[in-house]
């Protein structure tokens, strides 16, 4: 049995794992799909203070309370900031790391140099303390290539990301890079953000190895068979 903890990205909840989750479980394995404050049914949590390492610390005290180890760390898209802070602050309950299409900022190297802006889209939605895509620009934009019933699906759980939350702090991944660890980076290859190029990047850094997915920026929801057995 391996201990698999899944982490969530920008404008969604451990929800997105579901498909992977289940098959997972199936396999005989524990599964943990923490949703972050501010997220999804935590939404109503949001307020001032919520940053990356606030988030990562969720996740690394779930890892104690729950008494995990040999754990495989699992991120998609910005849930790769949260993930390798989550994996500094519990270094050894940590057996290996998976970017799924995500995003692992480099020293000195932020979110928005890593992100590239849709020529023509419509600016975020901003409240006091979260952005995002509007509803509509989702739906044509970020789960464009889903089937509708499973779009209408994840548009329903759609929500706003914490602004705080969404990108680290100078230095706040530093203690990350300072390690070695053992990690895989899943790319797919039909999303546009994180590139191709930033992904490659972080298979460098950590010696990581590679898979490429024909796939968008939610294989979790479109590809979970194969997902699932890649994380295998």
């Amino acid at each position: 049995m391996t201990n698999y903890v899944l982490v969530h990205g920008s404008f969604q909840g451990g929800w997105i794992w579901q498909s992977v989750a289940q098959r997972l479980r199936a396999a005989g394995n524990a599964v943990f799909s923490p949703t972050l404050q501010g997220c999804a049914e935590r939404k109503h949590q949001i307020g001032p203070g919520i940053t990356v390492t606030t988030q990562a610390t969720e996740v690394a005290e779930l890892l104690f309370y729950e008494d995990l180890r040999d754990v495989v760390l699992v991120a998609t898209s910005t849930g790769g900031l949260i993930a390798s802070k989550a994996a500094s602050l519990a270094r050894g309950r940590i057996a290996r790391l998976v970017y799924v299409d995500a995003l692992a900022p480099q020293p000195g190297e932020s979110v928005a140099d890593i992100v590239i802006r849709a020529p023509g889209a419509a600016p975020y939605e901003m409240t006091q303390f979260a952005r995002g895509p509007s509803l509509a620009d989702a739906a044509q934009r970020l789960f464009a290539d889903l089937d509708p019933d499973l779009r209408d699906w994840a548009l329903a759980r759609y929500c706003l990301h914490p602004i705080t939350a969404s990108d680290a702090a100078p230095g706040e991944l530093d203690d990350f890079w300072a390690q070695s660890w053992s990690a895989s980076v899943i790319c797919c290859s039909s999303s546009v953000n994180p590139s191709q190029a930033h992904q490659r990047r972080t298979a460098d850094a950590l010696n990581a190895d590679w898979h490429d997915m024909d796939a968008g920026h939610y294989p979790m929801l479109s590809h979970p068979e194969e997902l699932t057995t890649l994380l295998l």
